[in-house]
């Protein structure tokens, strides 16, 4: 990458500065914390943590609301994750880049997705509540292009096969988180060998860790899968909200 199209802040330097360490994962935190499903419900006089779940996030309001609701979470909480990452990927100068990003950078860069996830699922704004940082989550990686995109669409697809197939939203969650880490690697083995692989180390890490707070935050709907009480997803173009006594999502 030619140092004169990049930022003033990335060509100074080749690493992040401690000022952008500090304030890059900061406004990801804030942006992330906005309590999207929150202020959706509470506009048609519904308080999300009372009902369902009692989860912050889009399955929940979509349940309580109606699919279009849902979709409309998921949209706005992706761009959460989305925004801080295409921002501070410029500023660094790691967005689109292939090569020639030192490590430091990476790691801020990830820094930043961590904290617009973290944001969404301890918002301050509601009492450290939130959702289980999954389109969140999508929004942030999706954006750390080249490296991220192509593995978190793939995960998305396998996502909306699995909710098709099974109708279980927490299940196909988890089975989308995981495969974004198996992606890149088997992707980077094909390309580089074990030397591709640790050219994506960073990245590897990373979606690994998301993919187990993932895990973690899912873990009641995970003893409902073992229990067979997990709550399933309507398929077709019902959009009407989930009825009372319903198993929670």
């Amino acid at each position: 990458m030619d140092p004169a199209s990049l930022p003033p802040a990335a060509a100074a330097s080749g690493d992040p500065t401690p000022l952008l360490w500090a304030l890059l994962p900061a406004a990801a935190y804030v942006i992330g914390s906005f309590p999207t499903a929150h202020l959706l419900a509470r506009s048609r006089g519904v308080d999300l943590g009372a009902v369902g779940s009692k989860s912050y996030g889009a399955t929940n309001l979509g349940r309580t609301l109606g699919r279009t609701w849902g979709i409309a979470c998921f949209l706005i909480d992706a761009l959460k994750g989305a925004i801080p990452v295409v921002v501070a990927g410029w500023l660094l100068g790691a967005l689109g880049a292939t090569s020639g990003v030192s490590s430091a950078t990476i790691w801020c860069w990830i820094t930043v997705a961590a904290a617009a996830i973290v944001g969404h699922t301890l918002s301050p704004w509601i009492g450290f509540k939130g959702g289980k940082g999954v389109a969140t989550g999508f929004g942030a990686l999706v954006a750390m292009a080249p490296v991220m995109t192509l593995p978190t669409a793939q995960a998305l697809a396998i996502w909306v096969a699995l909710v098709v197939a099974f109708r279980m939203v927490s299940f196909a969650s988890i089975a989308a988180a995981w495969s974004i880490p198996a992606a890149i690697t088997v992707r980077a083995l094909f390309d580089g060998g074990i030397d591709g692989v640790r050219s994506v180390g960073p990245y590897v890490i990373a979606s690994l860790a998301i993919a187990v707070f993932i895990t973690i935050k899912h873990r009641a709907n995970l003893a409902r899968i073992r229990a067979g009480t997990e709550s399933k997803v309507k398929l077709g173009k019902s959009d009407a909200p989930a009825t009372a006594g319903e198993p929670k999502p």
